[in-house]
């Protein structure tokens, strides 16, 4: 088998793969036309509204990571998984049959995005941590990135689909849709051999949440990258809603231009999932290199003259942005104890995906004072010099230096002098 696609040479795997793939579909096909009755049934285009959408849907992920890492660290993942899959799905049908029977109103969808939140809160981390208990150590990173190409392919198909059955027959059907696509991991789950699972060693006492945040306390490689994500993650990745924005006030599309415009970032996306896929060490180089990658790119995509311009340059954020992403998240589970894996993972997830709420708002209300196109460009500016800080602290207080050679591999080296043994050691 391809070493892009050795995980899948694991039975267990490979079932919860595939259900990933339906479900992610629907996610994305529900993100969309979630998006389009907010900006289109429910308001006059209101930027602050999708952003408050956004922030709702991601709030609780901040506000109860700790404890929820503490749960996952404690209590089996798989049963877990089907519990959480479970509650989105109840969500999202709530959604589809408001939308349906003409009932919804701006505040219905307020408080399902809460009520999403809630059980993502507990469902993200529990879907990343539960990886490395599927596949060995020496192919998680290789999991971690299949499973960045299985939600890409879902974003590739399901806003494009969305956009048709949108068109065709409205957003309520494509909530259902939606809804029903979270059976798909559920199924999976059930038909997993638990025999060929190693789980992690469970969490006992009390404590556990103050173990967890004094853990990473005192790993200041991995609040490095926890620093790195939280920023990409608040301001640089709110694309479900400033491609919304891009898409219908700047460029003027309808449903399809604007689902369109979500698979071509998928694209992007999805091949950066299948190269990162073939590296079986995440390193700090390649993280860093990412995001000064996202930072060129949205700056570009916040300038495009044209539909297509700003399409292309979509591509190219969603390409570097996937590339960071499951570098830094790789790190993290591969660098971290095993039974805190659950609470690193919360707290990453938290600062990650729970950060929108504390960014959706602001730049919604950037994009009502400023235009539509400075909701791309705050995430250019904050990621740009959050990485200008991040090389100063590491040249000062790291002595860490950085260089390049063209005839050489690795071209780029980010390197810390050692006091004896060695000259150079490449960081990871």
């Amino acid at each position: 088998m391809s070493p892009t696609f050795a995980s899948l040479s694991v039975r267990n795997y490979r079932v919860y793969a595939t259900g990933g793939i339906v479900s992610n579909t629907g996610t994305w096909m529900g993100r969309t036309a979630q998006d389009w009755v907010v900006l289109t049934m429910l308001t006059d285009h209101s930027a602050t509204a999708l952003g408050i959408v956004t922030g709702l849907q991601f709030l609780p992920m901040l506000a109860l990571a700790p404890w929820a890492g503490s749960v996952i660290d404690r209590v089996p993942k798989r049963a877990l998984l089907m519990v959480s899959q479970a509650m989105l799905g109840l969500a999202a049908l709530v959604g589809g049959v408001l939308v349906v029977t003409g009932t919804a109103q701006l505040w219905h969808f307020y408080l399902i995005a809460l009520a999403t939140g809630l059980a993502t809160a507990f469902d993200n981390p529990a879907r990343q941590s539960f990886v490395s208990e599927m596949v060995p150590m020496n192919r998680l990173a290789n999991a971690v990135a299949l499973n960045s190409a299985s939600f890409n392919l879902g974003r590739l198909a399901g806003p494009g689909v969305a956009g048709l059955v949108i068109a065709a027959f409205g957003s309520g059907p494509a909530l259902l849709l939606n809804a029903a696509s979270f059976g798909a991991v559920i199924f999976a789950l059930t038909l997993m051999r638990t025999s060929e699972l190693s789980p992690a060693p469970r969490a006992t006492g009390r404590g556990g949440v103050r173990e967890g945040l004094r853990y990473v306390r005192g790993r200041p490689d991995i609040q490095l990258v926890l620093l790195l994500v939280f920023v990409l993650g608040t301001f640089g990745l709110n694309f479900q809603m400033t491609i919304a924005l891009m898409a219908t006030e700047v460029f003027d599309r309808d449903a399809q231009g604007y689902g369109l415009l979500g698979t071509i970032l998928a694209i992007g996306s999805l091949s950066a999932a299948l190269y990162s896929a073939r590296r079986n060490q995440p390193r700090l180089r390649v993280l860093l290199i990412s995001l000064t990658g996202f930072t060129i790119a949205a700056t570009a995509a916040a300038l495009a003259p044209t539909y297509w311009t700003f399409a292309i340059a979509l591509a190219a954020c969603g390409g570097t942005a996937l590339s960071a992403t499951t570098t830094a998240n790789a790190m993290v589970q591969m660098r971290c104890d095993p039974s805190m894996r659950g609470r690193v993972m919360a707290l990453y997830m938290a600062l990650f995906v729970g950060g929108k709420p504390l960014g959706a708002p602001i730049i919604g209300v950037v994009g009502d004072v400023l235009g539509p196109r400075w909701t791309v460009g705050v995430g250019a500016i904050a990621v740009g010099i959050t990485l200008a800080a991040v090389a100063r602290w590491m040249i000062r207080h790291e002595n860490v230096r950085v260089s390049y050679s063209y005839s050489q591999r690795p071209h780029l080296r980010v390197t810390r002098p050692a006091p004896e043994a060695q000259a150079e050691v490449a960081a990871r």
